[in-house]
């Protein structure tokens, strides 16, 4: 009768875990890289848009002023390279400079090295590109979770020209390699993080 019993509680079990098993455990649909570029990019698109800074190098200081974005007002006759410029009217409708106010304070150094920081009245959110496929990631608090390599990159759309140029010179970094933890939570894939 022993025996019996355990026949009909292994079956029992095994009848329960299959049915879990079947009924229980829905698995999460499959995430394309399209679709994971697609959640990358709605989490950026869902950030307050912001300004974009952008340092200005002596190359950067003569395309500014050949935009007219700034004019020269002062010169320091006793510290070699030394002067200083004022932001026009045309540098004020794309920029404020990161140190507040108006006057761009040149001062570089023996190596005659120097920049400044500017940041775009025009603002913007990042943009994500170069997606790799979606591989399986282990999330401690997320049973199912996927994870994609990706470029994030600064969006520079609606950006005056000259800024854009002047973005592109030595020292601005206008993208990094980034990773995306993806998990599918209450019936959606979702970005559970950015790092």
């Amino acid at each position: 009768m022993k025996s019996i019993l355990r026949v009909f509680a292994s079956g029992v079990v095994t009848a329960g875990v299959a049915g879990l098993l079947m009924t229980g455990c829905k698995s999460a649909p499959d995430l394309s890289k399209d679709n994971a570029a697609s959640l990358i990019q709605s989490h950026y698109d869902s950030q307050p848009p912001a300004g974009v800074t952008i340092t200005v190098d002596k190359k950067g200081l003569q395309q500014g002023l050949t935009a007219g974005y700034w004019k020269l007002t002062k010169i320091y006759p006793k510290q070699q390279g030394w002067a200083d410029y004022t932001v026009t009217d045309e540098g004020k409708k794309a920029f404020k400079l990161q140190s507040g106010g108006d006057v761009i304070e040149w001062r570089p150094g023996a190596d005659g090295e120097y920049h400044f920081l500017v940041t775009t009245l025009t603002a913007t959110t990042m943009r994500a590109k170069d997606v790799s496929d979606p591989q399986n990631e282990h999330l401690a608090d997320a049973k199912t979770a996927k994870s994609v390599k990706y470029t994030e990159s600064v969006n520079l759309t609606g950006v005056p020209q000259p800024l854009q140029d002047i973005a592109h010179n030595a020292g601005n970094k206008l993208s990094s390699k980034k990773q995306a933890d993806l998990a599918y939570e209450d019936g959606a894939w979702k970005v559970h993080g950015i790092i």
